[in-house]
This record gives C-alpha cells, structure tokens and sequence, in this order.
C-alpha cells in the first residue's frame, strides 16, 4: 500500500466541516464525505489500483454515523500503524454561535432532531472528546468568516500552495499579435536590442551570449529586479482567490530575443520560489521548456566594472 496523507476532517456540527472539505478539495484532495467506517479499508485499497492511485485524500467524520463512531479511534490508530500519514482536524465553535447557525439555516440538529438545539450540542462535545484529544488541529471558528477558515485551512496544510497554480509563461512578438490566452501581459521593448548586435543577430534569447548581453545591462537588471517583487507579491493573491491557471506574456519586437530572455528568468524565478508546475513556451521560435526549469536561464544581479563582461547567466 502507497503511504499517504490523510486527513481526517471532524468536530462539531455547524462548525464549519464542509467549508474545510472544500478547501482540500480545491487543493487536489480526494475528498470522501460521511464515509462508513467499514468501507474506509476498501477506499484505500481501490485508492492504490492501478491509473487510480490517491496521494493525498480528506474524510469527512462525524456522529451521522452515531452507532459506527466508536469505532473510528482504533481504524485511525491502525492507518498510522501502516505508515500512512494521519492528521486530524477539528472544528468547533461556542454554543451560542452555533445554536445561530442552526436558527439561521432552520436545519435541525442530528442529535436533537426533536429537541433542544443546545443540548443536542453539548451532547455532541460529549460524544466527540475522544476525538478531539487525538486531534492535530483545532480551529475554533466561532468570529470566523467563511474566508477566514478557507485560509487557516490552506495554512495548515496546503503550505504556501504553490503545487496548485499552474503557470504558463509565453514569449511572442507583437508583430503576429498578443496572446489571447495572457492573464498578464509584459512589454519589454524597451530593453536594448540584442538584434542590431551584428554576431547576435541571427541567434535567439535561449542563446547564453545572448542571454548575457541582455542580462547585464542595468535597466535589465533593474526591471527583473522590480518584477521579481511583483510576482512574488502577486502570485500568492492569485492562489488565494482560488486561481488555477496563470499565463504570464512576455512581448517584444519579433519575439525571438528580449521575450525569450525575460520568459525564461521568469520561469528560473518562479521554480527558485517553489511553484512546481511552470512551463515556458517561446511562440515565435515553436520551443517549450515544461516543468521545474530545466535549461532556464537565470540572471543574477552582479558586481562588475561598467564595461567588464558579465558572469551573470548560469543554467539552473
């Protein structure tokens, strides 16, 4: 059996389960909800077959399955005796506000279907103890907006999910047009033109002369410097907002030369940064470079005479 990351989404009812299983599942969790403890062994087994194996998977626990519910304890002990990662979290919330909840929504509560609110909540605290002692987490999202706990979830365990946006960076010439795909788009026609370079003309920006030359003049190191910051403020408000797919364009004259230069120190960039799906594609020339930056070039700031070359290109 594959080891795996489990997570175990449980607590009180009310307090925010569905919100966090949708959270994961956004995340790239397999997410099961309600699940029958009995049929908890058969889903890992089939999560380990062949063309559908489950890496990270999130189940939804709690006392809808009042009579099986004492059971969980030792089943989750035994997933953790077998190597699989096992984290459990726990939602809760004050009396008060959940008792709200429930007026708000006129659902009625699974242990006081016709009773009290109230006590069927303390009812459930009691019930679920047991549990919430073998949690890892507890958020308690009583003064929490939806948002809120959409956030403390992708904290706890997505890091800084970088795993989830996928980023396509294009180099194009505008002669033959802006892509129409690009969520971002960049003009870099004013950087100088390694094109009116006589033994640089007839090569492209994946060239390292050509790369150097573009590289080492202080307004190109100036504006990868001040992009640099922009993206690494921007990204992460992208994944936020629960974006996927991200394609940044970079343009120049005849998008063979500065484009191409720019595009591939963006995707270095990036893959210094942690983000694992990055693919740079060079439109004007048919290229691509998929995945994690193999063969990127990476400009670096240096020190050096005005007029010495550089040593600022190396291939990450």
């Amino acid at each position: 059996m594959t080891n795996k990351k489990i997570v175990i989404i449980t607590g009180l009812s009310g307090s925010g389960k569905s919100t966090a299983a949708h959270t994961l599942e956004d995340a790239g969790f397999f997410c099961v909800d309600n699940l029958p403890v009995d049929l908890l062994p058969k889903l890992l087994e089939l999560s380990d077959s062949p063309g559908g194996e489950l890496t990270r998977l999130a189940l939804v626990i709690d006392l809808r399955q009042r009579k099986l519910f004492p059971r969980y304890s030792a089943i989750l002990r035994s997933l953790e005796e077998t190597g699989n990662r096992l984290e459990i979290l726990f939602l809760e919330a004050r009396d008060q506000v959940l008792v709200r909840r429930y007026s708000e929504t006129r659902r009625q509560h699974p242990l006081a279907p016709h009773g009290s609110i109230l006590d069927g909540i303390k009812r459930e605290r009691e019930e679920l103890r047991e549990i919430k002692e073998m949690a890892d987490w507890i958020i308690d999202t009583s003064d929490m907006t939806v948002h809120q706990l959409r956030e403390d979830v992708k904290r706890i365990f997505e890091a800084v999910r970088t795993d989830v946006l996928n980023i396509v960076i294009n180099s194009f010439g505008f002669g033959k047009g802006v892509p129409v795909e690009s969520d971002l788009m960049l003009d870099v026609r004013f950087l100088p033109n390694p094109y009116f370079v006589e033994h640089l003309k007839n090569k492209d920006g994946r060239d390292p002369e050509v790369a150097a030359w573009v590289c080492e003049r202080d307004t190109t190191q100036e504006f990868l410097k001040k992009l640099e910051d922009l993206l690494v403020f921007l990204l992460p408000l992208y994944i936020r907002e629960g974006k996927q797919y991200l394609t940044i364009s970079v343009g120049c004259t005849g998008g063979r030369h500065r484009s191409v230069v720019v595009a591939e120190h963006i995707g270095a960039l990036l893959v210094r940064n942690g983000y694992t799906s990055v693919e740079v594609r060079h439109r004007e020339l048919g290229a691509c470079t998929p995945g994690l930056g193999l063969g990127l070039i990476r400009c670096e700031q240096v020190d050096r005479p005005a007029d010495s070359p550089t040593s600022a290109v190396r291939n990450d």
